[in-house]
């Protein structure tokens, strides 16, 4: 590997803006925030928009859209 090309691979703290779940693990991603995490230590903070704290398919709060409903009332609007 050559000397110097790498990003700077480092502990960063991502957090769920929507749900306030934040959680410390390593990355390359720039930040231009800090935080003080819970050991006392200041990290980078990058805010994510959906987490799995967040998201509908692991918080089993999905919105399931059957396609047959939506053919019935495609029909029903349309038929003459």
């Amino acid at each position: 590997m050559k000397a110097g090309i790498h990003p700077d691979y480092r502990a960063v703290v991502f957090q769920d803006v929507t749900s306030d779940f934040s959680f410390l693990t390593r990355s390359t991603a720039p930040a231009k925030e800090t935080i003080t995490w819970e050991d006392g230590n200041e990290y980078p903070l990058i805010k994510l928009d959906v987490s799995s704290e967040s998201h509908p398919f692991y918080t089993g709060k999905q919105n399931l859209n059957t396609s047959a409903g939506q053919v019935d009332k495609f029909k029903k609007r349309y038929a003459r």
